[in-house]
């Protein structure tokens, strides 16, 4: 999916928007929420308005191979991101119509499908406007797949960050275990490998870094370590007047 090419959104500067894109547990939202922080920025993970729409999927039986009616759900679906209310190890609340959906978004059922409905063009068209109004009202650190690719791709700062698919799982699995889940590593692996094949491959928007991404791996990385470095890149970059555009 190639962003349009208009007049009116040409006029839009993105410069104080990053783009952080990555596979799943790359560390993309914690990374995110500490440098949205540091920077006085809002946080906006988009990867999460894809899980609400899966998980209304299920809730509604719409099978993740219907994308009309994924569509549908995607636009009719009042899906809201805001700061956390509670201190349970969330980043941030996520509301579906009404409905604090925060951690069932997490849940191994949505996990399984959401990387099949968000490879839906008409769910992913549905969905960019609420996108693109959110990264105009920037200062904003944004999070997915197609943030510097299709989103924004006119971003200030553009990062990639990326670790092994063990790495990853590993990751997500000590996640769930602390919320008292009982999936196994290996499972975890499974369906990390099978997401990684589904975002990759697919036709619409898939994950790939931008030519202009600066590559971050997370492998050995601490969280402190991989936010301060992407801080002081943000810190780097200036406006025509050479005023810092993230300014200390």
């Amino acid at each position: 999916m190639s962003p349009p090419d208009d007049g009116a959104r040409s006029t839009i500067d993105h410069r104080r928007v990053i783009a952080i894109d990555g596979p799943a547990a790359a560390g993309k939202s914690t990374v995110a929420h500490m440098l949205a922080d540091r920077l006085g920025a809002m946080l906006f993970d988009t990867g999460a308005l894809y899980r609400a729409v899966a998980l209304a999927a299920l809730r509604s039986q719409v099978a993740p191979d219907d994308h009309q009616s994924l569509a549908r759900l995607a636009r009719d679906a009042r899906i809201v991101i805001q700061p956390p209310s509670q201190r349970d190890g969330r980043l941030y609340d996520v509301r579906l119509n009404e409905e604090d959906v925060t951690w069932p978004l997490r849940d191994p059922e949505v996990g399984a499908i959401v990387s099949k409905i968000a490879a839906h063009p008409p769910v992913r068209s549905a969905l960019l406007p609420l996108q693109r109004r959110i990264a105009s009202d920037g200062p904003v650190v944004m999070v997915g797949r197609d943030i510097g690719t299709v989103v924004v791709p006119d971003a200030g700062l553009k990062v990639y960050l990326d670790a092994t698919p063990e790495e990853r799982a590993r990751r997500r699995h000590q996640e769930a275990t602390r919320r008292g889940g009982i999936e196994s590593y290996e499972d975890v692996l499974r369906e990390t490998q099978i997401r990684d094949i589904g975002d990759s491959s697919r036709d619409t928007a898939p994950l790939r870094a931008a030519p202009d991404a600066i590559r971050i791996n997370t492998d050995d990385m601490t969280i402190d370590n991989v936010v301060a470095e992407i801080e002081s890149l943000a810190r780097a970059r200036v406006d025509a007047t050479g005023a810092p555009l993230w300014p200390s």
